[in-house]
């Protein structure tokens, strides 16, 4: 992965002298179990880990090795064996290199999901404390980009709240349905292999033995893993899409912070462009794109082949890297989000009232006039309203006006219950019971 998209907590997993210290530890582990078989002595275990656990791994000599022997494993033996002596016979006793490949992967997965759910909770605690703030301050709610009927911000950001936290629970189970072992050997008999020594580096390495596996531990885990990325990429853009069209000049109801002596064009000084979440959709789209790579890994020849393996080296870093970054990168922004409460009101004002013909319809159809009737008044009304902006580019006569002067309203329906259709609060009498459905009673 890039740098410019990179944190150090979560580049560090997939370093290669991680992965080395990962081989290390599997192999390592693996003949402290062979001692409890009596197959190896506590001595020779113990030497094992003496002359290699603190050491850094010389990569270049096992590169060096690896172009030779064309195949990374024994390179890494080989360079142990240098390293440790004649008690390295005693490594990868029965053990096949898939063993040690795909039980390294899942431990790299697993700790990068572990810094994936703490950047999910600083997410959380973020957009929380905006819907909190926020809980009454009313804008327009849109559908089809249009304007509907009142909400809040604090709502806009409790929905992406519940959202996240979603995405939180599907990382959970994707973290547990990705976190096994396999150390079971060529083709998965346990031929060469006791069973035991897979529990015991399962227990040591913080991971569950997989109740079968071939050469491999099934991709189908991986590929529900991966989609999981995916999905949580997805929420991470549509809330950044969000904000962007809030951004839009024409809509101006939120915005970036814009930071002292930041730049928005290189041609237009006067620019401030939402670039942070631009960004986001780009780094989301990457994210969702790891997801076929990953699913079409599932598809492997018999027992075991290496299509996936190619892939992996670059999903695996690439996916997990990116979507910290992202993560991180909207904590940031919803953090110092720059909202304009009057804004929001200006834009409601809009359209002279339009967005009160819902509860001008129910209204007048809890009067006496039947629903089609009432829709066909108010709907009249309101494209007089519109009809008036298309011609003009404002409007003069506000919809409840007009309505309240057409003929076909009932006689015991008088103007101020008409006007009455304006109270915002009409809309915000249920926002605390949904702030206890999504934040529980605080």
């Amino acid at each position: 992965m890039i740098p410019r998209y990179s944190r150090p907590q979560l580049t560090s997993v997939w370093e290669t002298k991680t992965r080395f210290r990962i081989w290390f530890e599997i192999e390592a582990h693996a003949t402290d179990a062979l001692v409890t078989l009596g197959t190896v002595t506590p001595e020779t275990a113990s030497s094992i880990w003496k002359k290699a656990n603190h050491v850094t791994f010389d990569t270049e000599r096992i590169e060096e090795i690896e172009k030779e022997v064309k195949h990374d494993v024994i390179a890494f033996l080989t360079y142990l064996s240098e390293l440790i002596g004649p008690d390295a016979r005693f490594l990868h006793q029965g053990i096949t290199s898939s063993d040690v490949l795909d039980t390294c992967f899942n431990v790299q997965l697993s700790r990068a999901t572990d810094v994936l759910l703490t950047d999910l909770d600083k997410l959380l605690d973020t957009l929380k404390t905006q819907a909190y703030e926020h809980k009454n301050t009313i804008c327009m709610g849109r559908s089809h980009g249009i304007h509907a009927e009142p909400t809040t911000f604090g709502l806009k950001m409790a929905v992406a709240y519940a959202e996240f936290k979603r995405c939180r629970e599907r990382l959970v189970a994707a973290r547990k349905e990705i976190a096994t072992i396999s150390i079971s050997g060529a083709v998965g008999t346990f031929a060469n292999i006791d069973p035991r020594v897979e529990s015991y580096v399962a227990d040591m390495m913080g991971l569950v033995p997989e109740p079968i596996s071939t050469q491999v531990i099934p991709r189908d885990r991986h590929a529900m893993y991966f989609a999981t990325l995916g999905v949580i990429a997805s929420s991470i853009e549509r809330l950044a899409t969000e904000i962007r069209h809030l951004q839009r000049t024409e809509v101006l109801e939120v915005e970036e912070y814009f930071a002292p002596g930041q730049k928005g064009s290189s041609a237009m000084p006067h620019k401030r462009n939402p670039i942070l979440t631009e960004n986001l959709t780009g780094l989301a789209r990457m994210v969702r794109s790891y997801c076929i790579p990953a699913m079409e890994n599932v598809v492997l020849w018999h027992e075991r082949d290496i299509s996936h393996s190619s892939v992996e080296r670059m999903i695996g870093p690439d996916a997990t890297i990116t979507l910290d970054f992202a993560l991180t990168r909207l904590t940031g922004v919803v953090s110092n989000l720059l909202v304009y409460p009057l804004r929001m009101r200006e834009n409601m004002e809009h359209l002279g009232g339009l967005i009160h013909s819902q509860r001008a319809l129910l209204m007048l159809t809890r009067a006496s006039m039947k629903r089609e009737d009432a829709y066909s008044l108010v709907q009249s009304n309101a494209m007089k309203t519109w009809e008036e902006y298309r011609k003009n580019g404002k409007i003069k006569t506000d919809f409840l006006k007009s309505l309240s002067l057409d003929e076909r309203i009932p006689p015991e329906v008088c103007k101020d219950d008409i006007y009455a259709c304006s109270d915002l609060e009409y809309h915000t009498k249920h926002v605390d019971t949904i702030f206890e459905r999504v934040f529980g009673t605080s």
